[in-house]
């Protein structure tokens, strides 16, 4: 069974698939993602894979006869795709060379540009869930790209947000946030030319890094060849960061949130790529989890002060500049 059901008290819906039960904890002797495995090329770098327990698919099946009155169900129609880092078993981002990454962003960006000339994908998101802490059960380093029937409710809670915003103040709300950031100083734990990395003033997450476009861009496909070679570079600092913060693999949740794929073209006007991390660990044993107050009302907490969360991570960026011998 696969099929959307629509939430009326949120207006938002929700992703059903009974299938994806059935994926299996990888077999300690067995790694399909590993060549010769024989589900991969026995020679890649970076490789775009199907999902073999799609939530969304292309031909998804006609929705179970349970819907009525103010229930609606329709389709599970779009796209769900794993994009392998690299042929290495345990090579994550920090352990890519530059070319690498670079290989792995282009085949980011490839992959947003071709699900998205499909008119029934609403929304493309590029995202990475990493850790067993946050429920992968496939250790091989990948991330994935969902393409989705509709805008997912917290992205298009931030589009309304930003486009009030621009109109009562006349400016992007993100540009404001920028500068707040770099005023202030703090949170900030990395910038180049054209990106910022900050821990910002309202996460929930202890170590819940944003990644921004300093420019009027809102999608990777935006970006020159310099500047995703730049991103690339941030990531894999931040990402080596955060491996030294407790000295271990950090798990996370990461998001790219960017523009929706409806063909508008206001959307430089008021919104801005941004990348947002959520990590669970509160401490190096300890998970954050949600408490019935932020789960039942989204009433976020954070357990710990981001500016000492953010002095932590930039010391810990520069122990991984040492380590990478930068």
């Amino acid at each position: 069974m696969a099929e959307l059901r629509y939430n009326p008290l949120l207006k938002d819906w929700t992703m059903v698939a009974a299938s994806r039960q059935n994926r299996p904890h990888m077999p300690k002797d067995f790694c399909p993602f590993c060549p010769g495995s024989g589900k991969v090329p026995e020679n890649y770098d970076v490789h775009l894979y199907h999902n073999d327990f799609p939530v969304l698919s292309p031909n998804p099946p006609q929705p179970d006869a349970v819907g009525g009155s103010l229930y609606q169900t329709k389709e599970a129609y779009g796209k769900c795709e794993v994009v392998l880092y690299s042929p290495g078993h345990y090579d994550t981002i920090p352990d890519l060379s530059r070319e690498h990454m670079k290989k792995l962003m282009d085949l980011w960006e490839e992959t947003f540009v071709k699900l998205e000339q499909d008119p029934n994908h609403e929304y493309v998101m590029i995202f990475e869930n990493r850790g067993e802490e946050v429920g992968v059960t496939m250790p091989h380093p990948h991330g994935q790209v969902y393409a989705y029937p509709f805008i997912p409710l917290k992205v298009k809670t931030e589009l309304n947000a930003c486009k009030e915003y621009t109109e009562e103040n006349k400016r992007n709300m993100f540009d404001d946030m920028i500068a707040e950031e770099k005023r202030f100083g703090e949170r900030v734990v990395l910038e180049t030319e054209h990106f910022i990395a900050f821990i910002p003033f309202f996460t929930d997450y202890p170590y819940g890094v944003y990644v921004v476009s300093k420019d009027k861009k809102t999608a990777i496909t935006e970006f020159s060849e310099d500047e995703k070679l730049e991103l690339g570079d941030l990531l894999q600092e931040l990402v080596g960061g955060m491996d030294m913060i407790y000295d271990k693999l950090f798990p996370y949740m990461m998001v790219m949130h960017q523009r929706p794929s409806d063909g508008k073209d206001d959307y430089n006007d008021f919104y801005r790529f941004h990348i947002e991390f959520y990590p669970p660990l509160r401490a190096s044993d300890k998970i954050k989890y949600n408490s019935s107050s932020e789960t039942g009302g989204w009433a976020a907490a954070n357990p710990t002060k981001v500016e000492d969360n953010a002095e932590n991570l930039r010391k810990c960026i520069e122990r991984y500049h040492e380590k990478r011998g930068k």
